[in-house]
């Protein structure tokens, strides 16, 4: 590979991190092509971009990236796999599902909406997490609550109320 591809791949995978706010870093190394085609099939029909990188030119281009990796660039050994999602836990899932077959492939490290996830046992909590969308609708519908019982409240306070001054009007 020359100098050139090497900045070009850098620059794509720059972008990538970039844009990403869901990464996953896996290792896929001990898959069968069979295994591996599914693995790619099953991403492909959860919406999540999967690529084997270089831990190299993954390392510089998160150097150049504008996000804080944290401990991340440490866990660049070995075979690295993106994956990267628009859900939080749906990697976390896809792996969870996929290691049902297999042993592989392993998590090596998430980076998840600007919290850093280290080791393969942080899937569980991984899978565990809500989305931003699911999160906003729990903290509105627990706002809600309260307002829907305190004017529940008033009403049936408003009938009683109404109903003492009735009676003591006829008296």
């Amino acid at each position: 590979m020359t100098r050139e591809e090497k900045s070009q791949v850098i620059e794509a995978l720059t972008s990538k991190l970039t844009e990403g706010r869901i990464i996953y870093f896996a290792d896929i190394s001990g898959l069968n092509a069979l295994q591996t085609s599914n693995l790619r099939r099953a991403c492909f029909k959860a919406n999540i971009k999967l690529a084997v990188v270089k831990n190299t030119l993954l390392g510089k281009a998160m150097e150049k990236s504008d996000k804080d990796f944290g401990d991340l660039p440490s866990i660049l050994k070995g075979n690295t796999s993106l994956m990267i999602s628009e859900s939080s836990s749906a990697p976390a899932k896809l792996i969870k599902d996929f290691r049902k077959k297999s042993l592989i492939p392993l998590l090596k490290g998430a980076y998840v909406e600007e919290a850093i996830y280290i080791g393969d046992n942080q899937l569980e909590s991984l899978v565990n997490i809500k989305s931003k969308e699911q999160v906003i609708g729990d903290i509105i519908t627990l706002l809600q609550s309260p307002a829907k019982n305190v004017i529940s409240a008033l009403q049936s306070g408003g009938n009683k109320l109404s109903g003492i001054l009735t009676t003591l009007s006829e008296k």
